[in-house]
């Protein structure tokens, strides 16, 4: 599957006025199938799991299409929707898998995440980072928390997710997404301390990690 050439996000305007359907499943693929990987991408760690969970998202999508009354359709949401099935695949591909060591192929370098870290004193990784190679780390290290914590983490920092964005595709409250951003955000203070500066979520403007 490639995705260098799909567009990395559907405009605002795209998505209130589209209603989805069978017949505009090539467009949904062509707006939504570079998003959804690099999500599935960044809860995996490894290129061929997120391209074949992909794959299978788009699969159950087209056959809920199919099967879905045409105002259930008008009334869709369906960013959050493919995020949601996509997540569904993620935990399922997940939990068929052996708990071995992800192969981390598509991140930063094996030994960055901890390295010159280990008798040094944690200090705010809350602070959002803004380079490259910090927001590597930030991904390896999504990769080291449970999955309902990174799940929240990598939407709510790496997709610049609102709390009630996270809370749809989660299906969960809202208090229930700010807890598990707030545990999460403690492990990765834990585990990244003073190698965590600052970044900007893609598509969201800078903000503080809370």
């Amino acid at each position: 599957m490639s995705t260098a050439v799909r567009p990395a996000r559907p405009s605002a305007k795209r998505e209130s006025k589209s209603v989805a359907s069978v017949e505009s499943f090539d467009q949904i693929v062509d707006d939504y199938q570079r998003r959804l990987y690099g999500f599935a991408l960044r809860m995996t760690g490894n290129r061929e799991d997120a391209e074949e969970i992909v794959q299978d998202a788009f699969v159950r999508a087209y056959r809920a299409l199919g099967k879905m009354p045409a105002e259930q359709r008008h009334e869709l949401r369906l960013q959050p929707w493919l995020y949601t099935i996509t997540l569904n695949v993620t935990r399922n591909r997940l939990r068929s898998k052996r708990p071995a060591s992800v192969a981390l192929d598509a991140l930063a370098d094996p030994d960055a995440l901890l390295r010159n870290t280990e008798e040094r004193r944690p200090q705010r990784p809350e602070t959002i980072v803004e380079q490259n190679a910090d927001v590597a780390l930030v991904e390896r290290a999504l990769l080291q928390l449970p999955m309902h914590l990174r799940a929240a983490a990598t939407l709510r920092f790496i997709e610049g997710r609102s709390h009630p964005e996270i809370a749809e595709i989660l299906h969960q409250p809202i208090g229930t997404v700010k807890s598990h951003v707030h545990r999460a955000v403690r492990i990765l203070r834990r585990i990244l301390g003073p190698q965590v500066g600052r970044f900007t979520p893609q598509g969201a403007p800078t903000h503080a990690m809370s």
